[in-house]
Order: structure tokens, then sequence, then C-alpha cells
């Protein structure tokens, strides 16, 4: 199966989690923040979206930090994905 976002919305992979600080200690899975940075998997068309012309700014394959709270979360073929509009990623990372 494959996600096929509509309009202005975005799927992310979300990257996995520290499982150790840069320090060396060794986190409970409880202590472990979700992070914040996942890599693009697929891209809506855009267009007209509530009255207002949306152009897609990122692309298959970008990594992106998106909103903390954002997004609904979407388990497909034991994967997990975040679909996202576009105005709640933050940044691409290059």
């Amino acid at each position: 199966m494959k996600l096929v976002p509509l309009g202005d919305r975005v799927v992310l992979k979300q990257f996995e989690a520290e499982e150790t600080t840069k320090s060396g200690i060794i986190l409970a899975a409880k202590a472990q923040e979700k992070p914040q940075q996942a890599e693009v998997i697929a891209v809506g068309p855009g267009g007209m979206v509530d009255g207002k012309e949306v152009t897609m700014q990122v692309k298959v394959g970008d990594k992106v930090i998106y909103s903390k709270y954002a997004g609904n979360e979407v388990k497909l073929d034991d994967e997990e994905y975040i679909i996202v509009k576009q105005n709640d990623i933050l940044a691409v990372v290059q």
C-alpha cells in the first residue's frame, strides 16, 4: 500500500529516538523524547487550499523539522507515519 496525501499535506517518517545522550547515558524508553525530525515520504499536490493558492516547498527525500504537536499518526504495513500540513513544517535540514 502507498499513502498519497491530498492538498497541502505531507507524509513524514519520523527518525528513531535517541537511546543514549551525547555523554553516553542510556535513556529508558519512557525518558526518550520523540524527535521532531523526519524524512518526507510523500507530498500532496498543493493547489487551492482554503481559498488560497499553496505551492509545495518540500519534496520527497527532504529531511525536515516539524512542530512538536503537529499532524496525525498513521500506521500502515507495520510502519508508522505522520501526516502534517505543510505549514506545520518549520525547516528543511540541509
